[in-house]
């Protein structure tokens, strides 16, 4: 069996757990075409009621696909979705999951990345989101410092904390594959982070080069790096300050990952790690709707909720 194959049969069998008598949309875009084609021929195998649905990629992250695509996706009842940029943050997959169906996005997901990244223990992955939410669940603030300079303060509020962990069993559930992360969509933020890990456009980011983000009252007031600001600020034409909003505070449970490789996807669940992203948060239970979601990585964070230092999953 190859590696592809191999994988998709995780995806498809294990992560969604697609049945006989289940309708199944793939959604792939030019770019990620082999990776749509053996996740469409695994599930061709378990279900007739299995489509394949391909587009040019979006123009960025959080971008909504074409009307039939996302009436592809609301149609069924698993939906898996490689893609070059993310659908996760998007409409069309919220309303899918409104719609009852079971989704996994896989965005900006390469070969290498779903081969390495489907071969986990998703129950392990599970075991380590709940121990994390059981130390952050009812803290009203949360503090996240690094040895890069990071020192922000999060405002949790009434915000939920959600886990992303493989497993989207149940109808109206969510995920992203490769999985592994606990994450919530802060009411306010104040302070600075430092990205020394993978932020895009920059991919893993050398020794040395680090992007410093100033906040305050959950918005961002400085960005140190040129591309980033100005695809923030191109947002910003389209939606105002909601491009500048502070999104997400994610922490990595994913102990199988155990170095850094580049893709977001990947490195966003790497255990004991933390991230933080820009811009859109209504799909994961926030507010503010923007065309962007723009995640950075930070290594070696030290994590307090409410002055209790939280005990992060770590590779052993």
């Amino acid at each position: 069996m190859s590696e592809l194959r191999a994988a998709a049969e995780t995806a498809v069998r294990q992560c969604l757990a697609l049945e006989e008598a289940e309708s199944c949309a793939i959604v792939t875009d030019d770019k990620r075409e082999p990776i749509g084609d053996v996740l469409y021929e695994v599930a061709s195998e378990i279900t007739d009621d299995a489509v394949i649905v391909r587009y040019p990629p979006g123009a960025t992250h959080g971008s909504e696909p074409p009307a039939p695509v996302a009436a592809a996706m609301a149609g069924a009842d698993v939906v898996l979705a490689p893609t070059t940029k993310s659908l996760s943050h998007t409409r069309a997959r919220t309303e899918a999951n409104e719609a009852g169906a079971r989704v996994a996005t896989l965005p900006g997901i390469t070969e290498d990345v779903f081969t390495a990244g489907l071969d986990a223990d998703y129950e392990s992955i599970a075991a380590h989101c709940e121990d994390v939410v059981e130390q952050v669940a009812g803290a009203d603030e949360v503090r996240v410092t690094t040895p890069a300079g990071t020192d922000i303060t999060f405002g949790i509020g009434d915000r939920e904390w959600l886990s992303d962990t493989g497993i989207v069993h149940d109808a109206g559930v969510m995920s992203n594959l490769p999985a592994g992360e606990v994450f919530v969509s802060p009411e306010t933020a104040t302070g600075t982070f430092v990205v020394d890990g993978t932020m895009r456009p920059h991919g893993l980011l050398e020794d040395g080069h680090e992007l410093t983000f100033e906040v305050e009252d959950g918005f961002v007031t400085q960005i140190s790096d040129e591309e980033i600001r100005e695809t923030v600020e191109g947002a910003a034409e389209e939606v105002g300050d909601a491009a500048y909003n502070l999104s997400e505070l994610g922490i990595g449970t994913n102990v199988a990952v155990t170095e850094l490789v580049g893709s977001v996807l990947l490195d966003e669940k790497a255990g004991g790690t933390v991230h933080i992203a820009i811009g859109d948060n209504a799909g994961i239970g926030g507010e503010t709707e923007a065309p962007i979601h723009l995640d950075g990585i930070l290594r070696e964070p030290t994590v307090s909720a409410d002055g209790t230092e939280v005990k992060l999953p770590r590779a052993e």
